[in-house]
């Protein structure tokens, strides 16, 4: 887990659906993480100076808030990881966007994409089941790219189409996280906690968390995700003595809260 990284992480489980938090509750989750003051004031500086947060002073505390662009990223996991998996009705999405052209800024947006739950067809090209129209089309928006879509019904069979999602590698990332142990400490409830919501965040990008109705046979993303669910139920009520200390709003850490 790199400081950036996880701060991101903290805003996402910990302190959403507010988009800023004070400082010193920030260095505090991250000191439990085994971060140090500076190494989280590094991580602020440098987020900063990419525009991903602001600095902020009301009186004589200090806080940063999430951009709009990053606050929007949130959202999409909070919602990919947290809400219910779209209905399908057999349909497939198709998106052929007109870039972007620069390579870096390239394989930025295919992975925003892949956070979405599209695949790539082949390059410029990506395909989706259940995805979410206006998100998408708010990400384009983002990149100021123009794009064709079409909504098609298959003809391959459905391997044929599942052949474009790394599912093997998402199965692997999910073994090497459940079962989950509940400790009873609540600094290491927070610790597994955090560490487990920072995973499956990172699982997004491999799993694009597909209907059931397209879900290959025996697939552990679905009992993972099912797992994760419950594990995070569990997990924040032995840290939540931890978390109240904070003063953060708990409103964000129910495990209903989408």
């Amino acid at each position: 887990m790199r400081a950036r990284s996880t701060i991101f992480t903290l805003f996402l489980e910990y302190i959403y659906p507010e988009r800023e938090a004070r400082v010193k509750d920030l260095i505090a989750m991250m000191e439990v993480l085994g971060f140090s003051e500076a190494a989280v004031r590094a991580a602020l500086s440098r987020s900063a100076k990419r525009g991903w947060v602001q600095p902020k002073r009301e009186g004589r505390t200090a806080l940063y808030t999430l951009s709009e662009r990053v606050y929007w990223q949130v959202r999409q996991v909070r919602r990919r990881l947290y809400g219910p998996r779209a209905p399908w009705d057999g349909s497939l999405l198709l998106v052929l966007p007109e870039g972007p052209k620069e390579r870096g800024r390239r394989e930025r947006f295919r992975r925003e994409m892949a956070l979405l739950g599209y695949g790539s067809l082949q390059p410029g090209l990506y395909l989706g089941a259940g995805v979410d129209l206006r998100a998408t089309r708010e990400l384009l928006g983002f990149y100021r790219l123009r794009a064709r879509s079409f909504q098609a019904r298959p003809l391959e069979a459905p391997e044929e189409i599942l052949a474009i999602f790394p599912l093997k590698e998402a199965e692997a990332h999910y073994r090497g996280l459940f079962p989950v142990a509940i400790p009873e400490d609540p600094l290491e409830a927070f610790r597994t906690l955090t560490r487990l919501v920072h995973e499956m965040r990172k699982a997004l990008f491999l799993d694009p968390l597909l209907p059931q109705g397209l879900c290959p046979p025996g697939f552990l993303g679905v009992e993972a995700h099912q797992s994760f669910l419950q594990a995070r139920e569990d997990l924040y009520q032995r840290a939540l003595p931890f978390l109240k200390d904070l003063g953060l709003p708990l409103s964000a850490l129910s495990p209903k809260a989408g």
